[in-house]
């Protein structure tokens, strides 16, 4: 851990890294997809790039998974809206719901604390160590010009307004690839972002962004990127795609 918000991993020495597009509540759906490109629970890791819930129909199962030794994942705008929901109110419930939130409001209101409990100490972005460079990961955009700086942001950070101001640019940000920039992080060898749904995954610059719609049932699917080689692969057999590097 670099600080509250940041998280840092060593290399792997015993398997593979991989990084997953935002999951939304289908983890047998994701679970498939791991038994396709043959990832082992023993020795591989697998990175989320947040919005791990709401949408899908196994949202109340994310605690099963946040306890696996081999997951771990950012925060997404799904969670920041879930926290807000439970703990100060200030998410519209009928917004919420609109959103793919009815599974934690239709919770008792224990349920719904020792869910988000565990949401709300979910990093901001979490860097991975390769052996030829550091993997930034955060769920939808980094919130400074160099992912060092950002990372100095949350270390200094002394206020609710500054934390919100960054997390805003890390969870809603769509910038990016609204304007299709290519200017990338220049301090990373890569970064791996989600939140905006996409039909195939895009790289722009050393940006990579795999929401291919996992969640959606029979028009979507999981990407996942290997860290090491920043391949990206998808679940079907053999297939892999350096989407326009």
């Amino acid at each position: 851990m670099i600080s509250d918000y940041v998280d840092r991993y060593g290399k792997n020495p015993i398997g593979k890294d991989y990084c997953v597009g935002d999951i939304h509540g289908c983890f047998s759906t994701l679970k498939s997809a791991l038994d396709i490109i043959g990832f082992d629970e023993r020795s591989d890791r697998l990175f989320s790039v947040g919005d791990l819930v709401d949408r899908g129909p196994e949202s109340d199962t994310v605690l099963d998974w946040l306890a696996l030794p081999w997951f771990h994942a950012v925060q997404g705008n799904h969670e920041d809206m879930a926290i807000d929901y439970v703990n100060s109110g200030e998410q519209d419930c009928e917004n919420y719901e609109m959103n793919g939130g009815s599974w934690l409001i239709e919770m008792q209101r224990d349920q719904q604390a020792a869910i988000v409990s565990e949401l709300a100490v979910l990093p901001y972005a979490i860097e991975v160590e390769t052996e030829i460079g550091m993997v930034g990961i955060i769920h939808a955009d980094c919130a400074a010009s160099t992912w060092s700086e950002m990372v100095k942001r949350f270390a200094d950070v002394a206020s609710k307004y500054e934390l919100r101001r960054l997390t805003d640019q890390c969870l809603w940000a769509r910038k990016r690839i609204e304007t299709g920039d290519r200017s990338g992080v220049p301090d990373l060898r890569a970064v791996i972002v989600g939140h905006t749904p996409i039909i195939h995954p895009l790289v722009l610059g050393n940006v990579y962004h795999i929401d291919t719609r996992g969640w959606l049932p029979g028009k979507g699917y999981f990407t996942f990127v290997d860290l090491e080689t920043l391949k990206i692969t998808l679940p079907i057999p053999g297939t892999t795609s350096t989407a326009g590097r």
